[in-house]
């Protein structure tokens, strides 16, 4: 892994961040390696946008490894599928 990128710290050791869902107020946990995170309450979705080096960096995989990359991409593609209503 890469050890200087400074886009990638906060995937390969993740912060927690306590969000208010816009929605009903409650309280949403989401860790900064997460694309997304259902709120227990209503249900709605909120997105965490640090993600996104992975998609352009031509480093990403050696940077977080391949398995954190797999399920990165793999969040990000289910979250392009719910924002285009497939």
């Amino acid at each position: 892994m890469v050890d200087q990128c400074p886009g990638a710290s906060n995937i390969r050791m993740p912060r927690l961040e306590i969000k208010t869902c816009p929605k009903c107020g409650e309280e949403i946990e989401i860790f900064s390696n997460e694309a997304s995170a259902k709120c227990s309450k209503c249900g709605f979705v909120i997105y965490n946008d640090l993600l996104s080096c992975v998609q352009w960096c031509e480093y990403a995989r050696e940077c977080v490894g391949d398995e954190m990359y797999e399920r990165i991409m793999q969040q990000l593609s289910e979250r392009k599928g719910e924002e285009e209503g497939t």
